[in-house]
């Protein structure tokens, strides 16, 4: 049997009167993220890992932010998408480690949450899907609330 491993990362401005999407599920705060797509952090983190696994380019490749078809798009679609690519080649999630960086808003009540949203598209347990959270201590544009960032572990296996 052959796995491979893969990492990710994203960046994303915040701004008020933006919807805040992360793991696939949006969360009430006065910031949202902004982007081309819905700009949820934790599912193009994701994403770039499972991509990056195999080689097969990142995000940006699949999905360009230069692409009116991506606009706005919902990023659990993106998600899907790139599932398929990793079925064609013959590949499946094993687990998934990822975690959040963000000053606010707290996240713990909604993990839950977002590991069966993640779960679901990638048919895998919700065991086998880790979702951390740190602050940076105030420092930085994730201590200013300019931003979030999310960076993912994925383990992948040939079928």
């Amino acid at each position: 049997m052959s796995y491979r491993i893969g990492s990710g990362v994203d960046f994303h401005q915040l701004a008020e009167g933006k919807k805040l999407w992360i793991g696939g599920i949006e969360i009430p705060h006065y910031k949202g993220s902004v982007g081309h797509s819905d700009a949820d952090v934790l599912l193009h983190a994701i994403c770039d890992a499972m991509l990056g696994a195999l080689s097969l380019g990142d995000i940006g490749v699949h999905f360009p932010n230069t692409s009116a078809e991506f606009k706005d798009i919902d990023s659990k679609i993106l998600l899907q998408r790139t599932f398929a690519m990793i079925q064609k080649e013959g590949y499946s999630v094993v687990n998934i480690d990822s975690t959040l960086c963000l000053e606010a808003p707290k996240i713990k009540p909604y993990v839950k949450q977002m590991r069966e949203a993640i779960a679901s598209i990638l048919s895998i347990s919700v065991k086998d899907v880790s979702i951390k959270a740190t602050t940076t201590e105030k420092m930085g544009f994730a201590g200013r609330e300019e931003g979030l960032m999310a960076y993912a572990s994925v383990l992948l296996k040939k079928e």
